[in-house]
């Protein structure tokens, strides 16, 4: 019998829905390679990719990543912070954590 309550299963699920998708898995990758999941307190340039520059890196156009990076936000995945009009993302710690304890478990 598994560990985990529904409500725990649940949020694994819609966190694995949110990676499923190539787009998004990409940018999760690229956020994760650059940016230090547990700094994420501190935004300076060092932990954190504004969004416009994430479309370039990865060549994808500006509205689909707003609606990738909707999708990995509402799923607890990323942080995001306004800052003007830049728009501000980095990887939840918590979120990198649980899943290490997921796959370990």
């Amino acid at each position: 019998m598994s560990k985990y309550r529904k409500a725990d299963l649940q949020r694994f699920a819609d966190i694995f829905k949110a990676l499923s998708n190539p787009n998004r898995l990409r940018i999760f990758l690229r956020l994760i390679s650059c940016c230090k999941p547990g700094t994420v307190h501190r935004i300076d340039a060092d932990t954190t990719v504004c969004v416009g520059e994430l479309g370039k890196e990865l060549d994808i156009v500006p509205s689909t990543v707003s609606h990738h990076i909707k999708e990995l936000y509402r799923s607890g995945i990323i942080k995001m912070n306004r800052r003007g009009q830049k728009i501000e993302c980095w990887i939840d710690p918590e979120i990198v954590k649980d899943l290490a304890n997921f796959f370990r478990s």
